[in-house]
């Protein structure tokens, strides 16, 4: 019998209903913990990837441990400032499409420094600082040309990408930036990408950073941070052994020997590693069918609730909320949103559902909400999270009625 903690997850499907997504608090914490005691002895702030999970409740549970966060958008700051003002001073502003209005709030809200992607930016950045007459610490995020072994739309460290800017030319761009008698560069920035399962492509970036920022100081320029930015990756196979705390060491020691003799504090910018398997998304079988040889599992749960396995190719592992019998079969697992792609699982030997039985699909804490959608007009799930033998709802299931209230009819 599947449970979070000592609670029973057919019992929360039962009282909250299906799709529901279930978090497990003590394992977030956990999580976050395995950073704090690897880089004990080394400066350094975890800012949380608000774009892994940006649930208020988890923001605020992180905020309560001392996290900071990385954010992309003037949207996930206001989601940062709602859990607290203070929690401002702890925030990365990262993504390559800044506007304006966003860097204002940003600078007005004291952030602790600015990723920037392009000398557009940069002259913006510099701009809206010198109006709001601020003093604003940024990074550059500097592409370093590393491959990383992981799916091509979560890969970005390669000069092909549209992220950052080509580490061989930042050096002119920091001499552009020491001319802005507002900006402050503090600090360089990298990330090769998401669901990283090797931990050498980080010591490689990071070794790159370390000889740029040697360089900076030989041209007078002080870098006081190195933002190692996040996608460490985790095991979405049963079959794969994987243990969270082996990881973070074997991951602390490559970044940790890639910056050894400089005087930085280091970012950290974990956000699947810390949610992704603390996190499941429940659903209720509604039919079996059958289409010639294929048998197809219909549940109430569709990619409007989990797009990755319609968007990566993602794999999830699939369990019954209740022991089932050994009898098994090969099915397909998707779900009612009118599309051939929506679909969870292809070819999956699970044990034989039936109407009415509910399932967990696996390590769904990460980029299943935050990349929720409406489409085919259905509300989202409902978020609960559990932490100890409490139980909250920290995000009720929407209505269509709320969907149509922004329309003009």
């Amino acid at each position: 019998m599947l449970a979070c903690g000592t609670l029973p997850l057919h019992k929360l499907a039962s009282q909250y209903g299906t799709p529901l997504y279930v978090y497990s608090a003590d394992h977030i914490l956990y999580r976050a913990g395995l950073f704090a005691a690897e880089f004990t002895g080394t400066p350094h702030t975890l800012c949380y990837s608000v774009k892994a999970n940006s649930n208020l409740s988890i923001l605020k549970l992180l905020a309560g441990q001392g996290s900071g966060f990385d954010i992309v958008s003037g949207g996930e700051l206001e989601r940062v400032l709602h859990v607290g003002k203070a929690a401002a001073q702890k925030v990365v502003f990262s993504g390559v499409g800044k506007r304006a209005e966003e860097m204002d709030l940003a600078i007005q809200s004291g952030i602790l420094i600015f990723n920037v992607e392009s000398e557009a930016e940069l002259d913006l950045l510099a701009q809206r600082a010198s109006k709001l007459k601020k003093r604003v610490r940024m990074a550059l995020r500097v592409n370093p040309d590393v491959f990383a072994e992981t799916h091509p739309y979560i890969s970005t460290g390669l000069h092909e990408h549209k992220f950052g800017i080509d580490i061989r030319a930042a050096r002119k761009v920091y001499a552009k930036a020491a001319k802005f008698k507002w900006l402050d560069p503090a600090g360089v920035s990298v990330h090769i990408g998401s669901q990283i399962r090797s931990v050498e492509p980080f010591g490689a970036a990071l070794g790159r950073v370390a000889r740029l920022v040697q360089t900076l100081g030989r041209d007078g320029l002080k870098i006081r941070y190195i933002d190692a930015g996040g996608g460490l990756g985790i095991e979405y196979h049963a079959d794969h052994a994987f243990d969270p705390a082996a990881k973070v060491h074997s991951y602390a020691q490559v970044l940790r020997k890639a910056i050894a003799g400089l005087d930085v504090h280091l970012l950290l910018e974990p956000g699947r590693f810390i949610v992704a398997q603390a996190g499941a998304l429940l659903a209720t079988v509604l039919y079996v069918k059958k289409n010639g040889s294929k048998t197809f599992v219909v549940t109430d749960a569709g990619m409007n609730d989990l797009i990755r396995p319609a968007l990566y190719q993602a794999h999830h592992e699939i369990q019954p909320l209740k022991t089932a019998g050994k009898k098994t079969q090969t099915v397909d697992v998707v779900g009612p949103v009118c599309e051939t792609g929506d679909f969870f699982a292809r070819d999956r030997n699970l044990p034989v559902l039936t109407a009415g039985d509910q399932v967990a699909l696996l390590d769904a804490g990460a980029y299943g909400m935050s990349q929720a959608s409406n489409y085919n007009t259905r509300p989202r799930p409902a978020e609960v999270l559990v932490q100890g033998k409490k139980t909250t709802l920290v995000r009720r299931r929407e209505s269509v009625q709320e969907l149509l209230q922004p329309e003009i009819f």
